[in-house]
């Protein structure tokens, strides 16, 4: 139990970047958080390190650092997403009772999420029988999730290039209307596959799940956001109610479109 502990003194560390913009807890502290969790894994476990949990730690890693620089530089090079990022609404001062629950759920969840590669580790470190084929189908998911979010970004940054009061319907997009958040999804559902075979115990598994359920929750919760943020911007447009209408919102082949009347999704 004292790596868990490490673990989130690590996320708590990283993610404290939230005490100097609210929504950094979300951003920054998410995806260089993850990082530094990957980074500590490593560390921790040096002795129990095989090709296959490797190969996790790096893709952890560079999910996390690739995320948290594509952050900061949209930030700083994109005008209408720091309109958002900066809204009033979001600049008003928080109680702080809620920053501290903010930024103890969020470094348990991050914990959490990266826990069935923790617990794999640690478990070989103990002497069970584990085997490699869940770390590297594990692994193979997590890539494919990595590339899916990479290419959604780069896509959706050329398409604002060359448009950018336009909303985006081409490449990924035509596919689902947030291939970003999707790829989020496949890359934790990688983590929790990576689990498998590693003689997780019934504590370990419960841990690793809420750490999947919680990252669900925050991606359908962000696709929720963006929908009611295009209905504004867009909703008049008929070509954008004909693409909402034809184009599942998160997940390929599943008919949800819309997830504006889901308020417990409000986050």
């Amino acid at each position: 139990m004292t790596y868990l502990l490490i673990l989130l003194g690590v996320s708590l560390l990283v993610s404290a970047v939230g005490w100097i913009y609210f929504i950094y807890f979300f951003s920054l502290g998410y995806g260089y958080g993850v990082a530094a969790l990957a980074i500590t894994m490593v560390a921790l476990f040096s002795s129990a390190i095989t090709w296959s949990t490797a190969l996790l730690c790096a893709l952890l890693f560079v999910f996390g650092c690739r995320l948290g620089t594509y952050l900061l530089i949209r930030e700083k090079k994109t005008a209408a997403y720091r309109k958002i990022l900066y809204d009033p609404s979001l600049q008003k001062k928080k109680p702080l009772f809620v920053i501290l629950t903010v930024w103890l759920f969020c470094a348990v969840l991050y914990v959490a999420q990266v826990s069935p590669v923790a617990f794999r580790l640690a478990n070989i470190i103990e002497g069970k029988a584990v085997s490699d084929l869940g770390a590297w189908i594990g692994a193979g998911v997590m890539l494919l999730g990595i590339v899916l979010e990479a290419v959604s970004d780069a896509q959706k940054s050329k398409a604002k290039k060359k448009d950018p009061k336009r909303f985006v319907s081409t490449g990924l997009y035509r596919i689902v209307r947030c291939p970003n958040y999707l790829g989020e999804v496949v890359i934790w559902t990688g983590s929790l596959i990576s689990g498998i075979g590693a003689g997780l115990t019934a504590w370990q598994w419960v841990i690793a799940v809420i750490g999947y359920i919680g990252i669900l929750y925050v991606m359908f919760s962000g696709a929720r956001r963006l929908e009611l943020r295009q209905n504004e911007v867009y909703g008049n447009d008929p070509e954008y109610q004909t693409y909402v209408r034809k184009t599942p919102i998160l997940i390929p082949l599943l008919p949800i479109h819309s997830l504006a009347k889901y308020k417990w999704l409000q986050a």
